[in-house]
């Protein structure tokens, strides 16, 4: 892993100031790797084009660092990090729907959510026999993976893509694409943050639950 001084050089960032992908100037850095699960480089640069200041964010996959930085302040909804708990490949692809929102390409935005929905039942291991990104969301619910409300969440998001994905009169508005980013975020969450956390409240707790009848 290289920790050499990067001041000077240049990163490709999506600026939160200007709202549009621009290249900043590196001015300080920071490995942190008492975070998560990996390492961590936070970048302190200036936008070139509008000469804010931002802090981007990196992590070390072994081979070096991943070279996709992330904005992690300022912050805008849609700048939100998310977990390192949730797998970099789902990330990066949630990351590319962020950037077409930025970009104001709210069609392009929603199919990207798809993929992301489809690297979910990927990861989950539940796309075997599955034809259907219908069928994988519903595998993943019969494995009790997801509940009835993420479950009605995923499926309105997959209609959205496909409707982004196909050459129809239908518009893929703002709010659509606003909305299916978020939505696509907590079901993420839910999967990869919350459901981990809970079950080591629960090892810590050693698995004891109330008995019924007891305040």
């Amino acid at each position: 892993m290289s920790r050499r001084d990067r001041a000077g050089e240049e990163i490709l960032v999506n600026c939160p100031t200007c709202s549009q992908i621009a290249v900043a100037r590196v001015e300080a850095v920071m490995v942190h790797e008492g975070h998560a699960q990996v390492p961590a480089l936070y970048e302190l640069s200036r936008c070139t084009k509008c000469a804010a200041p931002l802090l981007a964010w990196e992590e070390d996959t072994g081979h070096g660092w991943d070279g996709e930085p992330l904005v992690v302040w300022p912050t805008k909804r849609e700048q939100r990090a998310l977990s390192p708990k949730i797998p970099r490949q789902l990330r990066q692809a949630h990351e590319e729907a962020r950037k077409c929102f930025s970009a104001k390409a709210n069609t392009a935005a929603v199919v990207m959510v798809r993929r992301t929905l489809e690297g979910v039942c990927k990861d989950q291991n539940v796309q075997q026999g599955q034809r259907t990104l219908f069928k994988m969301l519903e595998s993943l619910k019969s494995a009790g993976k997801i509940d009835g409300r993420l479950f009605e969440w995923a499926q309105a998001l997959r209609v959205l893509g496909n409707e982004g994905a196909h050459f129809t009169e239908v518009e893929v508005t703002r709010e659509d694409a606003s909305d299916s980013i978020d939505l696509a975020e907590a079901l993420l969450d839910y999967l990869y943050v919350l459901s981990a956390q809970f079950d080591e409240f629960k090892a810590r707790r050693g698995g004891v639950q109330g008995q019924p009848g007891q305040d």
